[in-house]
């Protein structure tokens, strides 16, 4: 036994040791992760955890995901191997033409830390209509959705709950003092959100042509509701999401900055942004 608890001292792992009549030896927490021992199901379950977690939409973690997928499926017995094998080949996931929603992994841990200890925090948001504000939040649990984090918080400044999307929050920094929690509507976070989600009417669809590569596109698309139609070398075939035509309208305009855009349908809609370009001028100089 001591032998043993030497070997794994020597090994860099701290080891406890109590005397006495009930005395013993303790793993103690320490700089090092310890050798796991994992039953058949719980091996497939962390093998196929890693394997979805590289296609996650935190920044970075794709890669340590992966090394760490390629140490343990080298270590599993061949019949564990299979059935991951098995998994993997078996399921696919849906590939989105690019990534808007890649959350920063160390905004992710301030968060997360705050939820926990309860403390204020303070970061710069940009919302869905591009107007960017600073917040100042008592944040109280972190919900996915799909690839999509957000962040259930009360708003100091607005005095009400809100829904954040993390890949739209930049730089969240604790504020040093803390808050007494609240009670979420509802009682769940996760219904919070999915109530929040369903509630944002979406009643206006339009199609634009959009003479850029997606590439060049991706900044101003990242904060608009869209979905790509067909990507071309040149062009993209874009349909985009809003509440009425006067937004679909400010929407188009915003794009017109980046790329020019041909209004493909609706005509109504057509119609707005021709006029919208006879009103704007610009003073002689």
């Amino acid at each position: 036994m001591r032998r043993d608890v030497d070997r794994l001292r020597d090994l860099g792992y701290p080891v406890d040791a109590t005397s006495g009549k009930y005395g013993g030896y303790r793993l103690a927490t320490g700089a090092h992760v310890p050798p796991l021992v994992l039953d058949d199901d719980e091996a497939v379950a962390v093998a196929v955890g890693l394997r979805y977690a590289a296609e996650a939409a935190i920044g970075g973690i794709e890669e340590a995901s992966l090394r760490a997928l390629t140490k343990i499926e080298q270590l599993l017995p061949h019949r564990l191997r299979r059935r991951v094998s098995a998994l993997h080949s078996s399921v696919t996931s849906m590939r989105r033409a690019a990534d808007y929603d890649i959350v920063d992994p160390e905004a992710l841990s301030v968060l997360a830390a705050a939820c926990r200890d309860h403390e204020y925090v303070r970061f710069d948001y940009r919302r869905g209509d591009g107007e960017s504000s600073r917040r100042l939040v008592e944040p109280h649990q972190l919900v996915t959705a799909g690839r999509r984090w957000y962040l259930v918080a009360w708003d100091q400044h607005r005095c009400d709950w809100r829904m954040f999307r993390l890949d739209r929050l930049r730089d969240p920094r604790l504020a040093g003092s803390h808050f007494t929690p609240r009670e979420i509507p509802g009682g769940d976070a996760a219904g919070f959100v999915a109530s929040s989600l369903g509630s944002t009417p979406r009643h206006l669809d339009a199609k634009l042509a959009i003479h850029a590569t997606f590439a060049e596109l991706e900044g101003v698309l990242r904060w608009i509701d869209h979905t790509p139609i067909e990507v071309e070398a040149d062009r993209c075939l874009v349909q985009i999401r809003s509440e009425d035509l006067g937004r679909l309208a400010m929407t188009v305009a915003r794009i017109a900055l980046t790329a020019p855009v041909v209004v493909v349908e609706p005509a109504e809609l057509a119609d707005t942004v021709r006029q919208l370009a006879i009103h704007l001028s610009v003073a002689p100089s």
